[in-house]
């Protein structure tokens, strides 16, 4: 059997004596364009992936699309969002966490077998790190540590790796 490399993960979630082991298979991925979005799902059905995390997902008109009906789409319920998470196995429910949700951030709880929390996370350059890491910290205690899967584009928060050099005219 060959083995893929790819940007997926394996999620296998159990818990002793209560349940069988369930894999659930994920993607995490940036999208920039409408034919990335295509392309993606595309992939997902030939591939069977059971749950998708998008940082800065395609949108026309505030509104990612290029999403087949069977899936379902959580997103920030107010402004333009950044994250989403698509759930395409319907044996999964999902429930959006709206307080913990906002523009740069999704948390929703899921249900197969056993309950697990699961948040994409994407840090903004124009914000300090120690807030967006706040945002994940909110994550942390609203789950209490248990069960949580969190995948975060953090590289959009490259002001803090960049080497500032100093001009007559100023920084750049």
């Amino acid at each position: 059997m060959s083995q893929r490399v790819s940007n997926s993960k394996r999620i296998t979630q159990g818990h002793k004596n209560t349940s069988p082991l369930v894999t659930i298979r994920c993607r995490q991925l940036n999208l920039h364009s409408r034919t990335a979005t295509d392309n993606l799902m595309k992939l997902t059905e030939q591939d069977h992936w059971d749950k998708i995390f998008i940082q800065e997902p395609y949108q026309y008109k505030n509104r990612m699309v290029g999403l087949p009906k069977s899936s379902r789409h959580y997103t920030s319920p107010v402004d333009k969002s950044r994250t989403d998470i698509i759930i395409t196995n319907n044996k999964v429910d999902a429930v959006l966490i709206k307080q913990l949700s906002n523009p740069d951030s999704v948390l929703i709880e899921l249900k197969h077998n056993n309950k697990f929390f699961a948040a994409s996370t994407y840090f903004d350059i124009i914000k300090e790190l120690e807030r967006e890491l706040d945002k994940i910290e909110e994550i942390l205690d609203f789950t209490k540590r248990n069960g949580l899967l969190i995948a975060v584009d953090s590289n959009s928060n490259q002001r803090h790796g960049m080497i500032i050099k100093q001009t007559k005219g100023g920084k750049y």
